[in-house]
């Protein structure tokens, strides 16, 4: 499994969001200035975010973006699946995916299986409330390899 740039972007628009909600409507340019990421980028990932229901919108001056629900209610699981599809470890598990011929004599596919679900309750456990909780850790920088930028 590996998270393209666009899940970590929106994952970072996300957090970012979060960051700034006490201000309201955040504007594309102040998060793409904030995050150092193409405008073109994030229009992409905002309205597939917006249209998933995880944002409020407003057009206008004043206008731009912001999280809709409480940030306990926002799960990383969630933002990447919404971004990546799937995120099984192997093509055999993703939905929708007709598995081999071989899966009931596999050897490693319960292995497989079990790793999916592993991941899959990792990264529905944490939370957006729990990111900004950790805000302080040294991986919070806007440009670091552990960030994935």
């Amino acid at each position: 499994m590996r998270i393209s740039t666009k899940g970590r972007y929106a994952l970072s628009v996300m957090i970012d969001l979060a960051q700034h909600g006490e201000e309201g409507y955040i504007s594309l340019k102040d998060i793409s200035e904030r995050q150092n990421l193409s405008m073109k980028y994030l229009e992409t990932i905002v309205a597939m975010l917006n249209k998933a229901g995880m944002l409020d919108s407003f057009r206008g001056k004043n206008g731009g973006y912001k999280l809709n629900k409480p940030l306990q209610e926002y799960t990383v699981g969630t933002i990447l699946k919404l971004t990546e599809g799937s995120l099984a470890p192997v093509s055999c598990l993703e939905e929708g995916h007709a598995c081999c011929d071989k899966e009931q004599e596999c050897i490693t596919y319960p292995m497989w299986k079990k790793l999916d679900e592993m991941i899959d309750a990792y990264l529905e456990s944490v939370t957006l409330e729990d990111l900004l909780r950790q805000e302080g850790s040294p991986h919070t920088c806007k440009s670091c390899d552990s960030c994935g930028k």
